[in-house]
């Protein structure tokens, strides 16, 4: 709240009365954040503990993070191990922090939800206790054995339901249903079927199920590029980028919502969510856009575009980064090359979109007088930006994710003591373990869950089945086969956080494109895209909801404007699967360069057709020749490069020529 009123206090127009941006009309705007996330976010709806409990959840959340930073320190355990003890700790607080029914109170412990938590605990250390037993008798699980994995499995559905929500309990249901129901399945999906035993074993005795490739990210990555987040936001960086932005475009015509767009995007470099990025940054850019001018659905819907496009930005991407690495056996670094430019040009997008609204409405920036110094800003508060630059070194250099994480947490709180202003406390370092561990619970819980979901596509056969449906669907035809995985990747990604999302596209959706001869990083790109870009398709479309909750709009206009302004994120993705050199395969520098220049006056006139206005408003015809035009210069080839210019100056001449003569007429 004290960031929040800060900066309304910047925005005090005394002079300004035709703009009205004070601080009373923006708190009287705002919405009570701890109640908002609450409402659209389940991983906030946590119990607020005083007293004893309380002190019990932060030793446990504390002695969670220092046990990753001394593993990161000085090596991991052996996989399973990591795994299972990275586990315990998560459930151990999700079962203690989310209550088992809404109705309960939030304030104090139920015995049930006590007694749970001490179970969802012990479970996991049964792996770490009988290890080597376990390993001596793979594939013949004992009675116990298949007891504690179906206790294990069903424990964590339940932790999921509990921190993440019922959409990806859901999916994780339907493919344990689908396991057992095997035999009975009429068609190309039908199986042999799987035992109980078996399927338990699989599950919770391998590293191909619950202890799988995303749980085993999340115990070494992950979890400390969470914690890293943690400290960057004590340090009040959040509130950094916001001045930047701020001072950046806040005079710009429609300078609000060109803050929202360049704010959210500086935010998702280090933010896990969507609807957490839309509470931190859209508290503050909704009423301010709402006071210059804008509707409510339409400044819900650029905070929602923009939040959700920082999950698409490098260099964290929602810790989805991290997997993909991991699951397409490339460099860290290789994924981050390959999301720059698709990212730049999905913000370019939903940039122009919003500086053609402005221009169509006749909105306008705000005095320079009531914005941040850029200069000033930067000299007070720059320093703070020293991690996140040595982070990308780092990583850039050659360092594994994990080390670079480590050093960066170290500089972050370093960075800090560089001024008093900035300057960390003893008591804010020790505060960030338990929020940075506290922050990991709804991303453990995904991946874990999202890992029976591979489990069972392992033990199946399902992806392969499902691959080759959809192409006998398509025909053998890329571009068909390209729309059937776009749909599946955006229902698999309806309501479920960014990490999971990304693992649940990629081991159904992904392989079915890479069977049609797509390298591998850009069929996984065009899913991840697909899947996130689901946080602003209605009808799930959280991030525009939450957004909705903040503009006080209706939520399905605002859902349908967000996908309006995100068009990029449907587009992109075809372009780069079709030529991947705009993922920076197979390219060369100036190559590059000629794509960034190509495609950001593609965007132009893309961003031109949805608005309907360029330099004045567009006929039905002109928003066609834009759109097309705009589509050709986004594919990296001279040929449609040249017949979308054409088709765009035709279309800008056209606008010109007509302005004239409406002018002349007059």
């Amino acid at each position: 709240m004290t960031d929040r009123e800060s900066i309304a206090a910047e925005y005090q127009a005394a002079s300004q009365e035709d703009i009205l941006i004070d601080r009373e009309s923006i708190e009287e705007e705002s919405v009570d954040l701890d109640e908002f996330m609450a409402q659209y976010d389940v991983e906030s709806n946590y119990r607020r503990y005083k007293g004893l409990w309380k002190w019990i959840v932060s030793i446990i959340a504390i002695s969670f993070s220092l046990f990753q930073v001394y593993t990161a320190m000085f090596g991991v355990f052996d996989a399973h191990i990591q795994r299972a003890l990275h586990l315990s700790f998560a459930m151990a607080l999700v079962f203690i922090l989310y209550p088992s029914r809404k109705s309960w109170p939030r304030d104090s412990m139920h015995p049930l939800d006590a007694v749970l938590a001490v179970i969802a605990a012990v479970i996991p250390l049964y792996v770490v206790v009988f290890y080597q037993a376990l390993v001596y008798r793979s594939g013949l699980p004992t009675t116990m054995d298949m007891i504690i994995g179906i206790l294990g499995v069903l424990l964590v559905l339940e932790a999921a339901r509990r921190v993440v929500g019922w959409p990806i309990v859901i999916v994780a249901s339907v493919f344990l249903a689908y396991a057992f129901a095997g035999p009975s399945i009429p068609g190309a999906f039908a199986h042999r079927g799987v035992n109980l035993s078996s399927l338990a074993g699989h599950l919770y005795f391998t590293t191909e199920g619950v202890f799988g490739i995303p749980l085993g990210v999340s115990a070494t990555f992950i979890f400390l590029f969470i914690l890293f987040g943690a400290y960057l936001e004590k340090t009040g960086l959040g509130k950094f980028f916001i001045d930047l932005a701020n001072g950046l475009a806040g005079w710009a015509r429609g300078g609000p919502a060109k803050v929202a767009v360049i704010s959210s995007g500086l935010m998702g470099t280090i933010s896990g969510s969507s609807v957490a990025n839309v509470a931190g940054t859209g508290s503050l850019t909704i009423p301010m856009m709402k006071k210059l001018g804008y509707k409510p659905e339409f400044a819900g819907a650029v905070e929602a575009a923009a939040s959700t496009g920082g999950q698409l930005m490098p260099p964290i991407m929602g810790a989805a980064a991290f997997l993909m690495a991991e699951f397409v056996g490339i460099p860290y670094v290789k994924v981050v090359q390959a999301a720059i430019i698709p990212a730049l040009l999905y913000f370019t997008g939903v940039m122009l979109c919003v500086h053609f609204e402005a221009r169509k409405e006749g909105l306008r920036g705000m005095s320079r007088d009531e914005l941040p110094v850029i200069s000033r800003v930067i000299r007070e508060k720059g320093h703070l930006a020293i991690p996140l630059l040595a982070i990308i070194w780092l990583l850039v250099s050659g360092k594994t994710p994990m080390r670079a994480a480590l050093w960066a947490i170290g500089l972050t709180i370093a960075a800090s003591m560089l001024r008093s202003s900035t300057r960390i406390s003893w008591r804010d370092i020790v505060q960030g373990l338990e929020d940075g561990a506290r922050a990991a619970l709804g991303v453990i819980i995904a991946c874990a869950t999202a890992g029976i979901i591979i489990g069972v596509v392992t033990k199946t056969g399902l992806g392969l089945k499902l691959g080759s449906v959809l192409i006998d669907m398509a025909q053998g035809q890329l571009l068909p086969t390209l729309f059937f995985t776009m749909i599946t990747s955006i229902v698999l990604g309806m309501g479920v956080p960014t990490t999971a999302n990304y693992v649940i596209t990629a081991t159904i959706a992904a392989p079915t494109i890479i069977q049609m001869g797509v390298p591998i990083i850009a069929a996984h790109m065009f899913t991840f895209y697909f899947g996130i870009i689901a946080d602003v398709t209605p009808p799930v479309a959280l991030a525009a909801f939450a957004a909705s909750g903040i503009a006080r709009s209706n939520p399905m206009k605002t859902g349908v404007n967000a996908s309006k302004l995100a068009i990029a994120a449907f587009l992109i993705p075809y372009i780069f699967v079709l030529s991947p050199a705009l993922l920076m395969v197979n390219t060369t520098v100036p190559e590059v360069m000629m794509i960034m220049a190509t495609s950001v006056i593609g965007m132009l006139g893309v961003a031109a057709a949805v608005s309907g206005y360029f330099i004045a408003p567009a006929g039905w015809i002109q928003r066609i020749m834009f759109f097309v035009g705009g589509l050709l210069m986004i594919d990296p080839n001279l040929r449609t490069d040249l017949i979308g210019l054409i088709l765009l100056g035709t279309a800008l001449f056209t606008q010109i020529y007509y302005t004239r003569q409406n002018k002349h007429g007059r």
